[in-house]
């Protein structure tokens, strides 16, 4: 799913086209560009005309990313389906990692990918990017949750459509259907965060107010809604790094602050972020590799 991706699709198609497979076939790789102004239809079909397996759907206008992932879900067929965010880079072989154990085991629904941020750790806001994504790996390794690359199996018709957390309201859908969800540790996406404060927030405040969204209207949250789980994994990185305690006190706040934010919007306001405001630093990941 593609808005004004220019900066990091060819690189991303590059790697799709390169990936490593052998219990699976990557038959078809689809671009939704949602009424995207840069050249990034003009990419996708440059490189269609090398690989005949990349296509294009677009839309005239940006309508939000879970309609544009309903309208991938109708065109496709296969037995399994990957959304990679548009500004990451999967590793050579982890559309592999993430299909393999779902080809073993019947009762995987899903699999999700480790992200690894491109950012630099040695300012603030870097390291409360990375501070975020260990937590999210160490958590996520407990109970499965789900981030920039996921992959799972035919039975994912649609999502709602006002979704903010696309991979959670899949989430919640295939765990309806009965089957279960694996962190893939080795399955490794590199993907660029915030880095602004104002963007940090813009995210962390979306995604709350998502997960909220979630469980009021599917009944399902992610792991990582526990705060006393998050808490936990908190301390235990506080104290592997206790050079960094007053970043990671902030790094804390500011999380505090996009939830809180985010609770305002869900609860108060009523403010949607189906179609979010895009978090404009965290579009050139093929430049921080």
């Amino acid at each position: 799913m593609a808005y004004n991706e220019g900066k990091n699709l060819r690189a991303l198609l590059q790697s799709l086209v390169a990936q490593r497979t052998q219990s699976c076939r990557l038959s078809e790789i689809i671009v939704v560009a949602s009424g995207c102004t840069d050249d990034t239809e003009a990419i996708v079909e440059q490189m269609a005309r090398r690989d005949p397996r990349i296509k294009l759907i677009s839309q005239a206008r940006r309508e939000g990313k879970a309609r544009a992932i309903n309208l991938y879900l109708r065109t496709t067929d296969t037995d399994f389906r990957i959304l990679a965010s548009g500004d990451t880079l999967p590793a050579d072989d982890a559309i592999e990692s993430l299909i393999h154990p779902m080809v073993e085991d019947a009762t995987v629904g899903m699999t999700g990918g480790h992200v690894v941020p491109v950012n630099g750790d040695d300012r603030f806001i870097g390291h409360a990017v990375h501070t975020l994504w260990r937590l999210h790996h160490k958590l996520a390794a407990e109970a499965p949750k789900m981030g920039e690359i996921v992959a799972f199996r035919n039975v994912v018709k649609r999502i709602p459509e006002d979704s903010a957390v696309d991979e959670v309201s899949i989430e919640a859908a295939v765990t309806a259907a009965g089957l279960t969800l694996k962190y893939i540790p080795e399955a490794i996406i590199r993907n660029k965060g915030p880095e602004t404060v104002a963007d940090f927030l813009k995210q962390r405040r979306r995604i709350h107010a998502g997960h909220l969204a979630a469980r009021r209207i599917a009944g399902y949250a992610p792991s990582t809604m526990s705060l006393k789980r998050v808490g936990r994994v908190f301390l235990s990185d506080v104290l592997s790094r206790p050079a960094r305690l007053p970043w990671s006190l902030g790094t804390a706040a500011l999380e505090a602050t996009g939830r809180m934010l985010g609770a305002y919007d869900h609860y108060v306001s009523g403010r949607s972020h189906a179609v979010w405001e895009i978090a404009v630093t965290t579009k050139d990941v093929q430049g921080h590799r």
